[in-house]
């Protein structure tokens, strides 16, 4: 079943498919590689930050069923570095498609197509789509990958060899789990239940991300401001602003949440973002109480660097964004603002964590890319809703809770500093 909400492109879709499923037919059933021939996968995963992280424990599923096999995995050009580190991964490749570049330069279609059949001369037993597009569906099947699977939620399901459905009461990494299970064959697995949202994909394995030693030499750099060692003071992160202004929680109430850490916790406010969000950013100092102690990293961090910056936090503030996720994948207690998204489609995957949002009606919408035309131009209800003593209720619970297994993750962030240090020393990196 298709899952487009916007009635022109259902109908678009829909037709699309029934001329794919025609094709299909002709093309007859194909034969599934046995688990132990696959030797070359292809993994696509075009979208952001977020998605990108919320595909670990699918990768880790994948490197546990081909422990031999070569994995390659193919990304939008924005998260190659973070993708460089995923364990399990042998090769990362990048495809900046139209629809998901937003600010960067995109390859026009017919450059796709031939990255795309430029696949075929590497001999993919195995290619997977971990998102449900029908444009990224197409480029799959030109790879001419011996099996193909993905999602046909929206659109290119008769292009794949197992068109897994997506569940979309579950979380995205649980579905990325099953999508990987489906490939091998193991159609036993039961689809996701609503018990199973973020709660259960927090708990799912997944593949580690190494940071590399010059990361964290630059986090500690960009911490300095503290006139402290890091280690001794509560830093408490604020990310300013969302990707997309349907997402962003007002500058006022981000700063409300920022005052009551420093009055009543004593905390080092650390600012994170993109370059865009700098006013946003100075609109939160100026409300904040004036000698705040404020490091502002406001678009002065590339994505390693931010994730180690991450690690070094003892909370961090933020609404539905892919720092979020990055925030949840480096052990980081996260409290989620949450509007229009749905935290158990795509919340973080952290035990560490606390989502805030209400409930209305209409919410969650899910509606991300298009929003109703009323939520345009403003703070949509779901978020305007949303009080900061909510935020700051959330924070207080967080700060108090015991640290997971009893870890110090100061010292724990010492050790993936160390082991990353020997790691490049190993590859002859300075």
């Amino acid at each position: 079943m298709l899952q487009i909400a916007n009635p022109w492109e259902h109908s678009a879709v829909f037709v699309t498919d029934a001329g794919l499923r025609l094709a299909a037919l002709l093309r007859g059933r194909r034969s599934r590689p046995a688990p132990d021939g696959i030797r070359r996968i292809l993994v696509l995963r075009l979208e952001r930050i977020g998605d990108l992280l919320m595909s670990l424990p699918a990768i880790h599923a994948l490197r546990q069923r081909a422990p031999h096999a070569t994995i390659e995995l193919v990304v939008g050009s924005w998260n190659r570095d973070i993708a460089a580190q995923v364990t399990g991964i042998d090769t990362v490749d990048t495809m900046d498609a139209a629809w998901l570049a937003r600010e960067r330069r995109s390859q026009a279609w017919p450059a796709l197509v031939r990255q795309a059949r430029g696949w075929r001369a590497r001999g993919y037993d195995l290619a997977l789509n971990l998102e449900g597009d029908i444009r990224s569906n197409v480029l799959l099947a030109l790879s001419g990958a011996r099996w193909t699977a993905g999602f046909g939620m929206a659109g290119g399901g008769p292009l794949l060899d197992d068109d897994v459905a997506f569940d979309a009461r579950s979380h995205t990494a649980i579905n990325g789990v099953r999508l990987v299970s489906a490939a091998f064959g193991e159609w036993d697995v039961p689809p996701s239940r609503p018990s199973q949202g973020r709660d259960g994909a927090a708990r799912l394995p997944r593949a580690e991300l190494m940071i590399p030693a010059s990361a964290h030499v630059a986090a500690d750099r960009a911490l300095a401001g503290t006139g402290t060692p890091p280690a001794s003071r509560l830093l408490v992160g604020l990310h300013i602003g969302a990707g997309r202004a349907v997402k962003e929680w007002p500058s006022s109430r981000v700063a409300a949440v920022g005052a009551w850490a420093v009055r009543e916790r004593g905390a080092v406010l650390v600012l994170t973002g993109s370059g865009d969000d700098r006013a946003a950013a100075a609109r939160v100092c100026q409300a904040l109480p004036p000698g705040a102690p404020v490091i502002d990293l406001v678009g002065a961090l590339d994505l390693l660097s931010l994730a180690a910056v991450l690690a070094r936090l003892s909370l961090f503030v933020t609404p539905d964004t892919g720092p979020m996720h990055l925030a949840a994948v480096v052990g980081t207690p996260v409290v989620g603002v949450f509007g229009p998204s749905s935290p158990e489609r795509w919340g973080p995957l952290s035990q560490a964590c606390r989502v805030v949002r209400i409930d209305l009606p209409c919410s969650p919408c899910n509606r991300i890319r298009h929003p109703p035309a009323r939520c345009q131009g403003h703070t949509p209800d779901c978020l305007m809703g949303i009080p900061a003593q909510q935020v700051i209720e959330a924070a207080d619970d967080l700060l108090r809770a015991p640290r997971e297994e009893g870890i110090d993750r100061r010292r724990a962030a010492e050790q993936i500093v160390r082991l990353a240090a020997a790691k490049d020393r190993l590859h002859g990196v300075s």
